[in-house]
């Protein structure tokens, strides 16, 4: 198992949304094969950096790799992995992944609810991802790290419209595993 490379999420937000389909969140003892992303970018009226550069999302005009933590709903956290080179304000929303280690910490997590992670703010609770992560870069030192452990994407995975958004509702860019593993 490798830890990701910059160079692997240095581009369009569309693009490295669905490569990031098989790779592995490690947070801890909690191991989870992401199986559902988002992609979000600074000209799409959806995201979070459509109006430009704020306090709040800073983090994904950053460098390709690190973690986007927002606050929603008033009680959730989701996360990102901010994707391009510095500047451009754009992320990927890790939306689900499905548990591989640490299944016991997470129902623990989840207070021994069935559903662990397979929506962001549950990922986020599951893998105890919080603000102090933030800016945490995912490719380098402690964990949460994202690594590869040589299961490829899927050639055909499932591409639809993202949900959860009141902008650009159409827009295709969320893509999911076709079967459950």
């Amino acid at each position: 198992m490798r830890r990701l490379a910059r160079s692997e999420l240095t581009g369009d937000a569309p693009d490295v949304a669905p490569m990031l389909l098989n790779k592995l969140l490690v947070h801890g003892d909690c191991v989870g094969r992401i199986s559902e992303v988002e992609a979000y970018r600074e000209d799409d009226p959806a995201s979070h950096t459509s109006r430009g550069l704020t306090a709040r999302n800073e983090v994904m005009f950053g460098a390709a790799g690190h973690l986007y933590v927002y606050f929603t709903y008033g009680m959730h956290y989701c996360a990102n992995v901010v994707t391009g080179p510095a500047g451009t304000g754009a992320a990927v929303l890790l939306r689900a992944v499905e548990p591989v280690a640490g299944v016991e910490l997470m129902q623990a997590r989840r207070q021994g609810r069935a559903a662990l992670a397979d929506g962001p703010a549950k990922l986020c609770q599951a893998f105890a991802i919080g603000p102090d992560h933030n800016g945490h870069d995912l490719l380098a030192g402690a964990e949460p790290g994202l690594f590869d452990d040589g299961t490829p994407p899927p050639s055909d995975p499932l591409v639809g419209p993202r949900v959860g958004i009141s902008k650009a509702v159409d827009v295709p860019w969320r893509w999911r595993l076709p079967t459950p593993r």
